[in-house]
């Protein structure tokens, strides 16, 4: 019988978590390019830019959940945005994901964040549906926006 287990990840973790992270950027439609999400995450962690909590299944890394903090002026808190959040194949309908979220939640609120802010894709309903079973709520208030810069 396996354990599995969340902790926020460490440099120790990097190469690890940077397996992790090209497969969810291949999942997401990005070509593979463990290199480059080696050096991402390196960068993000040296700088304190990020916090990644790391999911194992015994000893082997299934999944992880990298969160962004922000800041919200309006109600003069920390917010983080949870930017991704991806359980490998062999770690799926295992609990992985719920576990990642309420490290992710503990995280947050144990620093008093007013919230956390995430986007799923509209075709990626199981998601959606975890997401609201953990009692995330669907933004009714606003639209979300983005400018891209020109095409050169």
């Amino acid at each position: 019988m396996t354990t599995i287990s969340v902790r926020q990840a460490v440099m120790a973790d990097l190469d690890a978590l940077a397996a992790l992270f090209d497969q969810y950027r291949q999942f997401q439609g990005q070509p593979g390019d463990l290199p480059a999400a080696r050096a991402f995450l390196r960068e993000r962690l040296d700088h304190g830019e990020s916090v990644v909590f790391l999911c194992h299944d015994g000893t082997v890394p299934v999944g992880f959940a990298q969160l962004y903090p922000i800041f919200s002026s309006v109600s003069l808190t920390r917010v983080f945005i949870l930017n991704d959040l991806f359980v490998a194949a062999a770690g799926r309908r295992q609990g992985v994901a719920s576990r990642l979220l309420a490290a992710v939640e503990s995280y947050a609120w144990s620093l008093g964040a007013a919230r956390i802010s995430l986007n799923v894709a509209r075709e990626n309903v199981s998601a959606q549906q975890l997401y609201e079973r953990q009692g995330w709520e669907q933004d009714s208030k606003y639209f979300m926006y983005h400018r891209f810069p020109a095409a050169s």
